[in-house]
């Protein structure tokens, strides 16, 4: 049966509004998308979120500062682990009690805030292109260990880019330098797409209303959010993905974070970088629903 997709403004906190997106059939198990630094909801691939949304309620929404949320960082800062109450506060309006989670990138550090402040209103986490928020050690197959900190840096041309000030120059131009950085995020074992992310980037563009960028991810608090202990301890069901063309968070940080959030386990999608090109769409996806079939299962058993 075919669910129309519904969208709802809720409030996260005084003076801060959040749109989200449902999609799904409504009793469908629900899955909360959680994306990445400065991304609108809309920066998840439609087409992902429709093969999601055939199996789940699948919920995503727009980060303070990102597509149509209130946009007042200047006049109203905040830290982020306030992005991750900001996960809660959306399943809260929803009247979600538990859901499944799935974040990329600055998404996968919330989705473990949650996971250690929250895991009463989680189901499972799917973990995809980031860190352990965790000081414990990386122990290699060969008994090696690497202090978390020593762990490989982000790669130097995106750290290049992230630096590179953003100039107004225009619609196009800023159309440019985002598919650019997506070029560079994709990593070097797939293809690259140009017009496929011109298009995702385009739809951000008309979602938001304007193609301005915004660096108030990128300036807010990062201070508080290790959770070494909690993480440890958990015992939701936690899937990682290891993105062999990863430049951002380059194995084995995937590895680590598998080693330091109890009861995670692996899973590799060939060719993936930091970003969500068609190719590792369906695999992905298939990973996620075999996941959270089998999380639902062992709750049922």
């Amino acid at each position: 049966m075919y669910h129309p997709a519904t969208e709802q403004y809720i409030d996260a906190d005084p003076g801060v509004r959040l749109w989200t997106e449902r999609r799904g059939a409504p009793d469908a198990p629900p899955l909360l998308l959680v994306m990445g630094a400065a991304v609108a909801g809309v920066g998840w691939p439609e087409e992902m979120v429709d093969a999601l949304a055939e199996h789940h309620h699948v919920i995503r929404y727009d980060h303070r500062d990102t597509g149509r949320s209130t946009t007042a960082y200047d006049e109203q800062p905040y830290r982020v682990v306030d992005l991750a109450q900001d996960a809660v506060a959306v399943l809260d309006a929803l009247e979600i009690p538990r859901a499944h989670m799935a974040g990329l990138s600055l998404g996968g550090m919330l989705t473990q805030l949650v996971l250690a402040d929250h895991p009463d209103r989680v189901l499972s986490a799917t973990l995809m292109g980031t860190c352990a928020l965790s000081t414990r050690p990386y122990v290699a197959p060969d008994g090696t260990s690497t202090p978390a900190a020593e762990l490989p840096p982000i790669f130097p041309e995106v750290l290049e880019m992230w630096a590179r000030p953003v100039e107004d120059e225009g619609l196009e131009a800023e159309l440019d330098r985002r598919v650019e950085h997506w070029r560079v995020l994709g990593g070097d074992q797939l293809p690259f797409d140009e017009g496929y992310f011109r298009d995702l980037e385009r739809r951000v563009v008309v979602h938001a209303g304007t193609y301005k960028a915004s660096t108030a991810h990128g300036r807010a608090d990062d201070s508080g959010m290790l959770r070494t202990a909690p993480l440890a301890r958990n015992e939701v069901p936690v899937l990682v993905t290891v993105a062999p063309a990863e430049p951002v968070f380059p194995p084995p940080h995937p590895q680590h974070l598998a080693q330091v959030v109890g009861g995670a386990r692996l899973v590799e999608i060939p060719g993936m970088g930091h970003a969500l090109p068609p190719a590792v769409q369906g695999p992905l996806v298939a990973a996620i629903l075999e996941h959270t079939s089998a999380a639902a299962a062992r709750r049922a058993g």
